[in-house]
């Protein structure tokens, strides 16, 4: 319920502070006092337009915050959780502000939130009832919600949006389906062509950096292979005429022992030296021989395996360039080729599992909406007997409310089922029944309004109503009526009531003035909540008029009396 409202610099309004209690609320002032004023600002604090003529004259902001307390289970909790607002010890505040430049910030729980989430929590609290929301009466999609609040099991109408949307969604599969199958049917040859070609070609995850790799290692042997030959040829070089290593050693041991034997006696000290570092660098020079020779056949690479390393990985990059992907991709583009030809050769058969789920799903759908149209027909009746007690005290005795339940055609069935609901009214014997808003006037489409809340109080998630002039237009036994039924959907929701009427004035459980008072430089409008005394003074002059007399005073005893009774 709504505990406070909390407004700075609205209009009239520099500083106020109300408190709400339980139970019915009457707002009572003289014409032009303001009571508008205060809808305005919880209209602002709930998310309703924002209008800068709001701000008070010499403010440079408007500012309001409307604190409530849901009952606990409440669906706001819900929807505060899933939207990651912070609860708060002391309930829910909603709070808005409203700068000269038109921009708006809302708040809830003094965490900034967008307007629109502050709307939708707004609207789980509470309802406010004007002349326009009367008007909305005579809309098919209320009227539907009404009738469904009334007595139709929410799981029934969940279940007719689940099938409704599963039935929708095997639709669009099928006519995916059926598109890709005319696709892939003009395609034909190309996709024929293309697959054969791939899967000749069968590439494998990965293989071009493996390939790639290969030739970069075969093409490192070859460089290694033909450095060792080069060494090779160096010390054993083909050309006879030209000496290598081995031989300009042989000749050079050889020159060394021609020496005569003379000379080998006077140089043999000398020479010996000479001959066997000779012979150890011929065996050196052989062991070197004998090693590369090794090494030669160890890295010997085959070419033939160099060539099929660059022609495959040239096959690869040139497939991936006909079809215009990476190498890597030629996987998967062959995987979805065969897919899609594999649903060209069995596309009938796809389609006709499709068209059999999709047929599965309208009749679920259909037997939903069927059950759902049955538990409506049977809400509507209840729904026309239990407005129809309510509609002779309104002054509405000659009137007759009637709940149509009309098919609608395929092409606006929906996730609310398959047929229209639609209020209708006869004000006069004999006239048939027709829409609201043709016959009803708009002071009887809230007293017809008044009717439905109170059949429908008991039912309401929403805990707050406000009623702007819901007894315009009648007086005496008819609004009392009024305030008597105000009283009975107050015993379950709160109900704050802007009127004019004493008679539900004096119903209410407490008793808000709205005046105006001039002052030299301002005017600003306050709110008293009224003693007893200054009670039966207001009803009194809304009784009397200007003067008040003691016939006034001793009728809003009666009233407060029989209020009382």
């Amino acid at each position: 319920m709504l505990i406070s409202l909390s407004i700075r610099d609205v209009v009239l309004i520099e500083h106020l502070d109300l408190a709400f209690s339980s139970g019915l609320t009457a707002l009572t002032g003289e014409t032009g006092a303001g009571k508008s004023i205060l809808l305005d600002s919880l209209g602002l604090a709930l998310g309703m337009r924002a209008d800068i003529g709001l701000i008070r004259t010499g403010a440079a902001q408007a500012s309001v915050a409307a604190r409530f307390i849901p009952p606990l289970g409440h669906p706001v909790h819900a929807l505060l959780l899933e939207q990651g607002v912070a609860p708060d010890e002391d309930g829910l505040v909603l709070r808005r502000v409203l700068g000269r430049d038109g921009r708006s910030r809302a708040f809830v729980n003094d965490q900034p939130v967008g307007v629109a989430l502050l709307r939708r929590i707004a609207s789980e609290l509470v309802e406010v009832q004007g002349q326009h929301d009367q008007m909305a009466l005579a809309e098919t999609a209320v009227q539907t919600a009404l009738l469904d609040g009334f007595g139709v099991p929410p799981l029934l109408r969940r279940s007719v949006a689940a099938e409704y949307r599963a039935w929708r969604d095997a639709e669009a599969a099928l006519r995916a389906a059926q598109a890709a199958q005319e696709k892939n049917a003009s395609d034909r040859d190309w996709l024929v062509h293309s697959v054969e070609e791939l899967s000749r070609l069968a590439p494998q995850p990965g293989e071009e950096q493996e390939l790639a790799g290969e030739r970069q290692r075969l093409q490192q042997g070859e460089r290694r292979a033909e450095a060792v030959a080069a060494a090779i040829a160096e010390l054993n070089p083909r050309e006879r005429r030209t000496g290598g290593p081995a031989s300009a050693l042989r000749a050079a041991a050889r020159a060394l022992q021609r020496l005569t034997p003379s000379d080998q006696e006077a140089a043999s000290g000398e020479a010996a030296p000479a001959l066997a570092a000779l012979e150890r660098a011929e065996e050196a020079l052989a062991e070197a021989e004998t090693l590369l020779s090794r090494l030669a056949a160890a890295i010997e690479p085959d070419p033939r395996e160099l060539e099929r390393a660059e022609e495959r990985l040239f096959a690869l990059r040139a497939g991936a360039r006909k079809h215009g992907v990476a190498v890597s991709d030629l996987p998967g583009l062959l995987a979805q080729l065969t897919e899609r030809f594999s649903l060209l050769e069995n596309g009938e058969a796809g389609l006709v599992a499709h068209a059999e789920a999709a047929a599965a799903a309208r009749t679920r759908f259909e037997q939903a909406a069927g059950r759902l149209a049955a538990a409506r027909a049977e809400a509507a009746v209840r729904l026309d007997r239990a407005v129809g007690r309510e509609l002779p005290p309104l002054r509405l005795d000659r009137a007759r409310f009637v709940t149509e339940l009309a098919p609608l055609a395929e092409s606006a069935w929906g996730p609310h089922g398959t047929e229209s609901v639609r209020f209708l009214i006869a004000t006069n014997p004999g006239q048939p029944p027709a829409p609201l808003g043709r016959v009803a006037s708009g002071g009887e489409l809230s007293r017809l309004l008044l009717a439905l809340k109170v059949v429908l109080a008991q039912d309401s998630s929403v805990p707050t109503l406000v009623f702007d002039e819901v007894d315009s237009g009648v007086g005496g036994a008819t609004a009392a009526a009024v305030g008597e039924r105000l009283a009975r959907v107050a015993e379950h929701v709160q109900i704050l009531v802007v009127t004019h009427s004493p008679q539900v004035a004096a119903r209410a459980a407490a008793h808000l003035q709205v005046a105006k008072q001039a002052g030299r430089s301002r005017t600003a409008t306050s709110v008293e909540r009224l003693d007893p005394a200054a009670r039966r003074e207001e009803i009194a002059r809304m009784l009397a008029g200007t003067t008040v007399t003691e016939a006034a005073r001793a009728a809003a005893d009666s009233l407060l009396l029989g209020s009382a009774a």
